[in-house]
């Protein structure tokens, strides 16, 4: 059996928050966590090039049965935890109830704030601002039927400074909240599966 729990981690874009969790892996931060595949919404992703480089097994999948395509393929690597991470596809209910606690995904703000519906990417910093919030953050959760819904499993608080806009708090709110907050995560929810395998 196993030590690691197997990660799959889904991307649409540049793959930053993908870049932070294969640092800390390379970095021996990741015991748990075998970063086994990375699958692209999007063919000229720069994640992919990202996984290339750091040898993990990488594909594209086209929009036509995405799910299903995706589905054969975790079960083919034996995934054990999936990482949303900068992906941009909303996952069906029938997907995500059959991944319960497995999906995990990282949103720009504090939950219960600035999230659901319409609210990603620069859309969440510039509902923060517009608010007038002092701090702002990062959360990682589980992923369920309701957009940014599930149950969270950690949260870091960034301030919000004097002249912020958009895509430097964006900027701020990865450096400092996501990039530390989403591989610990992953580790953790690894050592909880590998821990209950015995």
């Amino acid at each position: 059996m196993s030590k690691c729990a197997k990660v799959a981690v889904l991307i649409s874009g540049g793959g930053t928050n993908l870049q932070a969790i294969i640092d800390r892996s390379q970095a021996g931060e990741l015991p748990h966590a075998e970063l086994a595949l990375v699958v692209s919404s999007c063919g000229s992703a720069g994640g992919l090039a990202r996984a290339e480089r750091a040898g993990i097994k990488h594909t594209y999948i086209e929009k036509d049965n995405f799910e299903q395509k995706l589905i054969s393929l975790l079960e083919e690597n034996e995934i054990d935890i999936i990482v949303l991470a900068g992906f941009l596809r909303i996952l069906s209910e029938d997907f995500v109830s059959r991944y319960p606690d497995r999906i995990i995904n990282v949103h720009p703000s504090l939950i219960p704030s600035f999230c659901g519906e319409g609210f990603y990417g620069l859309h969440v910093h510039e509902a923060a601002l517009d608010y007038g919030v002092k701090v702002t953050g990062a959360t990682v959760h589980f992923v369920n039927e309701i957009t940014d819904g599930g149950k969270i499993i950690a949260q870091r608080a960034v301030e919000v400074q004097e002249g912020d806009t958009p895509e430097i708090l964006q900027r701020r709110v990865m450096e400092d909240a996501e990039w530390k907050l989403l591989p610990a995560a992953v580790e953790k929810v690894a050592a909880e599966i590998v821990a209950r395998r015995g």
